[in-house]
């Protein structure tokens, strides 16, 4: 697989035969081989990255996974993101009505950076307008990321 971000593509075919516990090297290219061939990696695939102050991380997931992201494969696993806590800084200029914090004045706030997988570009569009719509900002910080399929041969 490859993961895309603005300019940069990481490999990381060496991390899922590492993520599949070490079993025999013949086993680890059939589970891979599947998991490449499957029908499920013919659909596009999005990851939706948002940033949301902690009182609003459970509104704002809540809300994409309703929307149906964050499921894999095929509702197996539902509900599934990764989080990670950070701090987001923002200057409100004159035109601007801040949820938080006051025009002018240089705000920090306790956010949660939240990754989460978009099967199909219509589940992905659904996704971000209830984003939009369940966050507090007045423009919520997200991002979209279009994940490449790879096939991986021996």
């Amino acid at each position: 697989m490859l993961f895309t971000s603005i300019g940069h593509t990481t490999r990381i075919s060496a991390l899922i035969c590492r993520s599949l516990l070490s079993p025999p090297h013949s086993v680890q290219s059939s589970l891979i081989r599947s998991y490449v061939s499957s029908p499920l990696m013919d659909q596009d695939r999005f990851k939706l990255v948002f940033f949301a102050p902690l009182s609003h991380v459970e509104a704002c997931k809540d809300a994409v996974f309703d929307a149906g992201a964050g499921q894999y494969p095929q509702g197996k696993y539902t509900r599934v993101c990764f989080q990670s806590p950070g701090t987001g800084q923002f200057l409100p200029g004159g035109d601007a009505n801040p949820n938080i914090g006051k025009v002018g004045a240089l705000e920090f706030v306790e956010e949660m950076r939240v990754e989460v997988l978009c099967m199909g570009r219509t589940t992905m569009q659904e996704a971000v307008k209830a984003l939009v719509k369940a966050h507090p900002y007045e423009e919520p910080g997200y991002e979209v990321y279009k994940l490449e399929n790879v096939s991986i041969e021996e």
